[in-house]
């Protein structure tokens, strides 16, 4: 059973993380429904081993990248790696350049938007998406330039 502090630890972990990780999760998923889902299964996860959490920013992070893999996975499947047209800010140039994003390859563009977008160090991404330093660097360059390709 949980106690009352672990309790109030967790929603307080809940209200500040929540719209942030839903962004990093749409991002990835290419789903506003999916993004909602992969964020709740996180939080189900933390709060299981929240006792045993140090870092639950970290946690959450490499929870919602681990989960949204899975999600697009499927959800590619389903759509014939169709992606989603979802409006993100209505300014037709940039929401151009999200829906390029959308259609890399999942591991290209979890590295595109935890670099530019989370603003992660190389080590930091290497370690949410189980991977070397030097993946990530070829990861973000080839996802750079299949987007200038597209974006031409």
């Amino acid at each position: 059973m949980i106690d009352i502090e672990e309790r109030e630890a967790t929603d307080e972990v809940y209200r500040r993380l929540r719209p942030a990780l839903v962004r990093l999760a749409n991002l990835l998923t290419g789903s506003e429904t999916a993004a909602e889902d992969v964020v709740q299964d996180a939080f189900v996860g933390y709060q299981r081993n929240a006792g045993h959490v140090t870092n639950p920013d970290g946690y959450l992070r490499v929870s919602v990248v681990n989960l949204a893999r899975t999600t697009h996975r499927r959800l590619s499947r389903e759509r014939g790696r169709r992606a989603e047209a979802v409006t993100v800010t209505h300014i037709p140039e940039l929401d151009e350049t999200w829906a390029a994003l959308r259609r890399l390859p999942y591991r290209q563009r979890a590295a595109l938007v935890l670099r530019f977008y989370e603003d992660m160090s190389e080590a930091d991404i290497a370690a949410a998406l189980d991977c070397r330093p030097g993946t990530v660097k070829s990861l973000v360059h080839r996802g750079l330039a299949h987007l200038k390709e597209t974006m031409r």
